[in-house]
């Protein structure tokens, strides 16, 4: 079958439950994936003949679409920051907006610089790996109650070549860690149960729960969390950088307030909306 037939057939099946430009991208993904293509190839080949198998391969990619199910987990990868990432369904798939957290905290690092970091809730690894690689003299760490989220975590690290300290513990739990360090990170779960009304069906049927939602009457217990453990775990002038959720961004400033974190700046997002926060230590 011609490879521009089988697009046509994506649109036909997809169009009704993503939109257009989403479905390209979905299909331009899989040729990428599976059969090694560039997305300009039917450009320079409209030709372009695929094998039974890869047809075969192909349309099993819309079978799972039409189930709701993430490109990225049908794909068993996805992009963070110029890295490539294994994900399966027992870790987040990356967001762009933790890209720009990740981005806030090489602009706030000397790369030259000997430091150690640790990454709280790690999933896949994105943040503390990416860490890694633009960092080279850090020490980084990475922390998730999940044990099969490490499993994949590590592979990550060892796919970018990269050295990352893995813990398996619960940060609710007060972590066994004795080091202290100039930088903690963490994109906890955040989102409340009220919430998940605008969430989608990919999202809601497939991520892992673990990393995503909290209850109503107590949305920031992992912020409390990791802002108490991080008093006594930051180094002179550490800091502390989050994730967090759009609609509580005062609510979680405050807490860094509260317990005196000093050159405290909560951040929006490329889409305006409330979604990092730093504060720093002062001793």
């Amino acid at each position: 079958m011609l490879l521009k037939e089988i697009k046509k057939i994506y649109h036909i099946e997809l169009d009704a439950v993503y939109p257009v430009e989403e479905v390209d991208s979905f299909f331009y993904m899989a040729i990428e994936h599976y059969l090694k293509l560039e997305r300009f190839v039917l450009a320079l080949e409209p030709n372009y003949v695929v094998t039974k198998d890869e047809e075969s391969t192909l349309f099993l990619v819309v079978d799972k679409l039409k189930k709701h199910i993430p490109i990225q987990y049908i794909l068993g990868a996805a992009h963070f920051m110029g890295l490539d990432f294994n994900v399966n369904t027992n870790v987040l798939i990356p967001r762009p907006e933790t890209e720009e957290l990740v981005s806030w905290i090489l602009n706030e690092v000397n790369v030259n610089q000997e430091i150690a970091i640790l990454d709280i809730g790690t999933g896949s690894g994105c943040i503390a790996i990416t860490l890694a690689k633009n960092l080279p003299k850090a020490k980084v760490f990475a922390l998730d109650i999940s044990k099969e989220a490490i499993l994949v975590a590590k592979s990550n690290a060892e796919a970018n070549n990269v050295t990352v300290t893995f813990l398996e513990q619960n940060i609710l739990e007060e972590p066994s860690l004795k080091q202290k360090f100039n930088i903690i990170v963490s994109n906890p779960p955040y989102v409340r149960d009220l919430e998940k009304k605008e969430m989608s069906a990919n999202v809601l049927e497939h991520e892992p729960n673990l990393a995503l939602f909290v209850s109503d009457n107590n949305p920031l217990v992992f912020y409390k969390a990791i802002t108490n453990f991080s008093v006594n775990h930051l180094r002179e002038n550490g800091k502390l950088f989050f994730e967090i959720n759009q609609y509580l961004g005062e609510q979680t400033k405050e807490l860094l307030v509260g317990l005196n974190y000093i050159n405290i700046k909560l951040k929006k997002d490329m889409y305006g909306n409330d979604r990092m926060l730093k504060g720093e230590i002062s001793r």
